[in-house]
């Protein structure tokens, strides 16, 4: 098990109208603001590669360019957009077009300068040069059943299907797990040369049959680091848990609160414990409000594989907080302990360093958050 991180600290946070970098020490305590990045451009995802630390990739939907990839070699005091940003081929037989890159994964430790992104349409794309040039992961993408398994690429979800929850296997830089939005889960173990569903036990409610190979709804999926046998995922039905071999998931979210349910968008896992995970309930009721059961956000953190959960609200406003956390907008520092952050639709970043036993805002008023990541930075 790796040593608890005690270095400085970055939240990388990306929103509906920019990118926001907030800087910490290692004590964690105050936050410096820098940005906002590509103002007035949707940013989907801003990730640092955790194999050098200083490297950023943005993937941005600016109004100019439409959607594309930038590159920081400098932690952000500099861009530079990517050269070939992830396209369809101009012979795609079926025309698909990118209209945005949601997801973006640094590759293996063993596979330096290797980034993969997922798009909408649901497909998925390789780069091996740092994010500069990206090309079609055609075992994915080409597959006979691409059009069957992914709706015949239609948007079934309200901001288009995507592909998302990219990955990578520590132990395998070919094994490989993606989630689609309208789609479920599939697995590689030839570096994504050919695919095949894991979607086992997974429920979906807005299926003629509820438990079909495929067309299930996962809304974010993580595979633990330290222990890569260990799946978890938030879906649009629930909370669920895999440990491989097995091929059929777990719904773990049986034993949330009957009144606050399963359903949210969200999961995070501590990095050290693969038995520990937390996750934002929203109102999956009726009409999908997407805001927190009854106004009262909170969050929920499980210590035994999901056989029980508590609610962690200490700080949290008590009453009339309509708002909701999106599948990229929470994520955990490596610390100990272990800080958590989320991010919400109503432009406020939260933390907590007690792993979620109390919670501070640590800014007000940004644009609706996309996405917050957590990237340890050189001492």
């Amino acid at each position: 098990m790796p040593e608890p991180a005690r270095g400085p600290l970055a939240l990388l946070v990306a929103t509906k109208k920019g990118a926001f970098v907030l800087r910490a020490d290692a004590a964690r305590r105050e936050f410096a603001l820098e940005g906002p990045h590509f103002l007035g451009h949707i940013v989907n995802h801003l990730v640092l590669d955790r194999r050098d630390r200083r490297t950023l990739l943005c993937a941005a939907r600016t109004g100019h360019l439409g959607p594309t990839i930038f590159r920081s070699d400098d932690l952000g005091k500099s861009w530079k957009e990517a050269a070939q940003p992830p396209a369809f081929p101009t012979s795609d037989p079926s025309a698909r077009t990118v209209k945005h890159t949601f997801w973006l994964e640094p590759g293996h430790a063993s596979e330096r300068g290797v980034w993969y992104a997922g798009v909408s349409p649901q497909a998925l794309f390789r780069s091996e040069d740092s994010g500069d040039t990206w090309t079609p992961v055609s075992g994915f993408n080409d597959h006979p059943r691409w059009f069957e398994w992914t709706g015949k690429g239609q948007d079934g979800t309200p901001d288009g299907s995507i592909l998302h929850s990219i990955n990578v296997d520590a132990r395998d830089a070919r094994h490989l797990y993606v989630g689609l939005s309208s789609g479920g889960v599939f697995e590689s173990t030839d570096g994504g040369a050919d695919w095949h569903p894991l979607n086992g036990g997974l429920f979906a409610d807005f299926n003629p049959e509820p438990y079909p190979e495929y067309g299930q709804d996962p809304h974010c999926m993580r595979l633990h680091p330290q222990a890569p046998d260990v799946l978890w995922q938030q879906s649009h039905c629930g909370i669920y848990r895999i440990e491989r071999p097995a091929s059929r998931w777990e719904r773990v979210g049986d034993h949330m609160p009957r009144e606050v349910g399963d359903i949210g968008f969200p999961i995070t896992l501590h990095p050290r414990d693969p038995r520990t995970a937390w996750v934002f309930p929203m109102d999956g009721t009726q009409v999908w409000p997407r805001t927190s059961p009854g106004g009262r956000p909170s969050v929920y953190v499980t210590r035994d594989a999901g056989a029980s959960w508590q609610r962690q609200d200490e700080g949290l406003p008590r009453e009339n907080a309509w708002l909701t956390v999106l599948r990229q907008a929470m994520t955990a520092d490596a610390h100990d302990p272990i800080g958590l952050y989320f991010g919400t639709t109503c432009g406020e970043l939260w933390s907590s360093l007690d792993e979620g036993a109390s919670w501070r805002r640590l800014r007000s008023h940004l644009p609706h958050v996309y996405a917050v990541e957590a990237a340890e930075l050189e001492p």
